[in-house]
């Protein structure tokens, strides 16, 4: 059933493969606060909705709203979905699991329309949980739809009779069906929102500001950004008027949320998950910093496949960045109590231009942890500043890199680039199965680059063949001819080259 014994749902299910041991509270054994699955969905979920995708001239007056969607199964993402120019964000889901989303767990950043709860309802999910705010067909936006003729049956004032309809049929699914559906939203972890501001700040994006920009106060970059960040988000999904937010959780049989204490409670989690929200967003501040591709002038080119050549299509900065943030999402699911560390593969395939996500299909994802089903107390926590080397973490902690690709939702197709979006530099530990899985495109900070810290190391990361590589750095001037950034001060002259344009295709000469 919807309602107050639903809002506050403990975060019981079982630890997931890609992630890390089992956990009912959103705390690590008081070492940092840390995000619950539940939160860590719903943030996802929220985040997919605001995926970069043209809109058209009539999305104002469209009564759809978009939606993002997280697929998931056994605590592991299956998939992430976003509402496209013709597809819905469930109808998206369908098309690409069918009969996979058995049992599996959908968290929708908005009720999903009863077109789309009809079939993910015949698909055999277990449970639906999305963000009780204005649904999937808005309570909020005036459309013509309304038939004259129908006084008799008119909707409250400022909703319309295609959202009142749509509302009778999805709590009439919703009653005849065994799906459990309900609003799954957490508290808080205490200290978790300060935690996440704190290290947005101090991430390795912001490290790389700071770089090379030294005359700028990153603090200040980051609150403007944040600011910015939390206005849009707030628009995007908080209803701002109390009594407009009443109105339609009553509408939408949510009438339990409406009584003091709890409405007031949702009211605070859904700020604070926005909040949150807009501080990792702050950590890529995006006006002078984009991802640019490195590239090796030494090396011999070796011929490209044609199949690879015809997904040779761009990747905008605004796609780059956003998956990029999935991760940073990522890791504040980790137990490492000091460093966080999150990853997102997509591999990019042909699109009819009616998904979402122009074509990206996600392959894994995953945070670094300790092994599935072990008990975290039993670990060494140590990094390398402590001198008994017995005691360190690092030879037990499975990385983000390694947990995206074990626990893959999809395999690895030769003939589609496949792209790694890692918010630290990968290590020597990680190269080779990166290579060896067959990712062509990597992107992330390389502020740990040609650096041994003894237990890790990153030396091989310069070396790795056959992948383009993706590197946070200030935006090439637009001065420099043929768009190459200006030199790393840490790289060779050879590896310092950056290409202005940031393409999508399997490089061979770096």
């Amino acid at each position: 059933m919807e309602g107050r014994e639903t809002s506050n749902r403990a975060d019981q299910g079982q630890s997931g493969p890609e992630t890390d041991t089992d956990d009912n509270d959103c705390r690590v054994q008081g070492h940092r606060p840390r995000l619950s699955k539940v939160n860590l969905f719903t943030l996802l979920s929220l985040w997919m909705e605001l995926f970069p995708r043209e809109k058209s001239e009539d999305d104002e007056q469209n009564q759809i709203r978009g939606m993002g969607l997280v697929v998931v199964r056994d605590s592991k993402v299956l998939g992430l979905h976003c509402s496209g120019a013709e597809l819905h964000a469930g109808q998206a889901a369908i098309i690409q699991h069918g009969t996979r989303l058995a049992d599996c767990e959908l968290y929708f950043s908005r009720r999903p329309c009863a077109t789309c709860l009809k079939m993910i309802i015949n698909a055999g999910v277990s449970q639906i949980s999305f963000w009780p705010g204005d649904p999937e067909v808005s309570m909020l936006r005036s459309t013509s739809t309304t038939h004259p003729n129908s006084r008799s049956h008119s909707p409250p004032s400022g909703i319309t009779e295609e959202a009142m309809l749509d509302t009778i049929a999805t709590e009439k699914l919703k009653s005849n069906s065994r799906t459990h559906i309900c609003v799954g939203m957490q508290p808080m972890a205490p200290g978790l929102a300060q935690f996440v501001d704190q290290t947005s700040k101090q991430c390795d994006f912001m490290e790389r500001v700071a770089e090379d920009e030294p005359g700028i106060i990153t603090d200040e970059l980051f609150n403007r950004e944040r600011t910015r960040h939390l206005a849009e988000f707030s628009r995007q999904f908080l209803v701002t008027k109390s009594q407009q937010h009443r109105t339609i959780l009553t509408q939408m049989h949510l009438e339990n949320f409406c009584v003091e204490p709890y409405f007031s409670n949702l009211r605070h989690n859904m700020k604070k998950l926005v909040e949150v929200l807009a501080a990792v967003a702050a950590g890529i501040p995006q006006q002078n910093h984009g991802f640019y591709r490195e590239q090796c002038s030494t090396s011999e080119p070796s011929p490209v496949k044609s199949s690879v050549h015809l997904h040779d299509q761009g990747l905008s900065q605004e796609v780059a960045c956003h998956c990029i943030i999935q991760a940073r999402l990522l890791s504040y699911r980790t137990e490492d109590a000091k460093v966080g560390v999150g990853a997102v593969i997509w591999a990019r395939g042909p699109s009819a231009g009616c998904d979402g996500t122009n074509g990206l299909h996600l392959v894994g994802c995953g945070y670094n942890a300790y092994p599935k089903g072990s008990q975290y107390a039993e670990y060494p926590q140590m990094d390398n500043k402590q001198e008994d080397r017995q005691r360190r973490k690092y030879r037990y902690i499975v990385h983000a890199e390694q947990n995206a690709l074990t626990f893959r939702a999809r395999d690895i197709k030769p003939e589609e680039p496949t792209l790694l979006f890692v918010t630290k530099c990968p290590c020597d530990e990680c190269i080779p199965l990166i290579r060896g899985a067959g990712v062509s495109h990597i992107y992330t900070t390389d502020q740990d680059r040609d650096k041994d810290k003894g237990d890790i190391s990153y030396l091989r990361f310069g070396s790795l063949k056959d992948t383009s590589k993706f590197i946070w750095q200030r935006s090439p001037s637009p001065q420099i001819p043929n768009g190459h950034a200006r030199k790393h001060s840490r790289l060779t002259e050879q590896e310092s080259q950056s290409n202005k344009k940031l393409c999508v295709h399997r490089s061979t000469d770096n």
